[in-house]
């Protein structure tokens, strides 16, 4: 990364840090979790691209990729359908869960792998 995006990048994780109530921490969830989806993707076209690489952290690039995706649109959806009934609400959060321990799932084999 050039040296002149740490300024931006230095100022949006002060702005993250600091408990205002400008920014509600619905808000920072979900740019962060943008922030994330551009980063797990960037490393996956990178990954993609090189042909040195090869592939270890794929998986595990594309389940962060997934998950982060996954779990802004779950938001978007919980936040406009507030009137959802309890039987839908914990469905959407089970949905979360799962995609939550893939997640984890893919990080222990990936680290696994890495280790033999």
């Amino acid at each position: 990364m050039p040296a002149y995006w740490y300024i931006p990048v230095g100022i949006f994780a002060v702005l993250f840090l600091i408990d205002t109530h400008l920014v509600t921490n619905d808000v920072k969830k979900v740019i962060s979790n943008i922030i994330v989806i551009c980063f797990a993707g960037y490393a996956l076209l990178t990954e993609i691209k090189s042909s040195k690489i090869n592939g270890r952290f794929m998986l595990a690039d594309s389940f962060i990729f997934l998950y982060y995706a996954l779990s802004v649109f779950l938001f978007f959806l919980l936040r406009q359908l507030s009137d959802l009934g309890k039987d839908e609400a914990t469905m959407l959060w089970s949905i979360n869960n799962i995609l939550s321990s893939l997640l984890y799932l893919t990080f222990i084999y990936t680290f696994l792998k890495l280790k033999k």
